[in-house]
């Protein structure tokens, strides 16, 4: 076989892995969090008990007040999104619209790709003259995530020293991340239609400062849930390691890890400072997101329920005119 025909065979190999990864998203993430999990196990070996008494190490209202955070954090993301779409031309209701986040925060427990997949079609059926269409819902996320980018950038040093990264890759992170959010705000000022509608907020200053302020106040709140689920696990992290944890999420949460990725991530960031610990404060990241999911989910549920259980009150109708008739006219004299 040629050189051109081995190129073709990996090509070839290239496109069927990644229709399959498309095609399958759950069971290819289902597999990837087995392989993790297997891997965890094996690192865990002669730790269990630790494991285990880390793992029950936090109380209940520790764990509560974690969810509750999950909670507000899964709030202030739709929030943005609805931000995000309000800019893009769509009126969908607050209503609807952390109805369907509901729907796709719960399924990112499994691949966040499939969640993102989800909280679209949501919102489209249940809202489809309100929203977008769907490829400009798509691109209503891409905002989101440049600033949610921009600020793991400026705080990528806090890697440096868990991970060894090199002093220069924040920098240079921060000036890709810089260039990017700058094309897209000249893309966004130059380009008013089809999929572009999308990043239309990064047009406008008030909406740019909204997103911009809702993603720092969610990035406050992950930030301080890890570390409150670090510290009442074991773990002695400050909040620079809780900042660095999540920038870990985020990274290997590309990757189908599925319901493995607290447990993984933390214990490649923060592994140092016990395995155990670390890995009993990434299970428990994962539980409470898991629970925190589940209630949001769960109100979405109880409020549709609601909503179509409520009658709808007919307008009464107008009182019928009463014709007005002439007085019949004076006999004459």
């Amino acid at each position: 076989m040629g050189a051109n025909g081995i190129d073709h065979l990996i090509r070839t190999r290239v496109v069927a892995l990644r229709s399959t990864l498309r095609r399958h998203p759950t069971a290819v993430s289902l597999v990837g969090g087995s392989v993790v999990a297997i891997a965890l196990v094996i690192g865990l070996a002669g730790h269990g008990h630790e494991f285990v008494v880390a793992l029950g190490s936090a109380p209940f209202w520790v764990l509560g007040v974690a969810v509750a955070l999950h909670v507000l954090w899964l709030v202030a993301r739709s929030e943005a999104w609805g931000v995000c779409i309000g800019a893009a031309g769509g009126s969908v209701s607050r209503r609807r619209l952390y109805r369907a986040s509901s729907l796709g925060y719960l399924c990112n427990i499994f691949n966040g790709q499939f969640g993102l997949a989800v909280r679209i079609a949501a919102l489209r059926r249940t809202a489809p003259s309100e929203s977008p269409r769907p490829s400009i819902l798509l691109t209503a996320e891409l905002p989101i995530v440049v600033v949610e980018m921009a600020l793991a950038a400026i705080f990528s040093f806090t890697l440096v020293a868990p991970l060894g990264v090199p002093w220069w890759v924040p920098l240079v992170a921060f000036a890709a991340v810089a260039a990017v959010l700058w094309g897209m705000q000249r893309v966004a000022r130059n380009r008013r239609t089809g999929i572009w509608r999308g990043i239309a907020v990064l047009r406008e200053t008030k909406g740019s400062g909204r997103i911009v302020a809702l993603v720092c106040l969610a990035v406050v709140i992950q930030i301080a849930r890890n570390w409150l689920l670090l510290n009442w696990s074991g773990v002695d992290a400050s909040v620079f390691d809780s900042t660095a944890l999540l920038i870990g999420l985020a990274v290997v949460g590309l990757f189908p890890v599925g319901p493995s990725l607290g447990a993984a991530t933390a214990v490649l960031i923060l592994g140092t400072n016990g395995v155990a610990a670390s890995a009993a404060a990434g299970a428990l990241l994962t539980a409470t997101a898991a629970a925190g999911a589940l209630c949001f989910a769960s109100w979405a549920l109880v409020d549709r329920l609601w909503v179509q259980r409520t009658p709808v009150v007919a307008p009464a109708p107008a009182p019928a005119e009463t014709p007005v008739v002439a007085p019949a006219p004076a006999p004459a004299a």
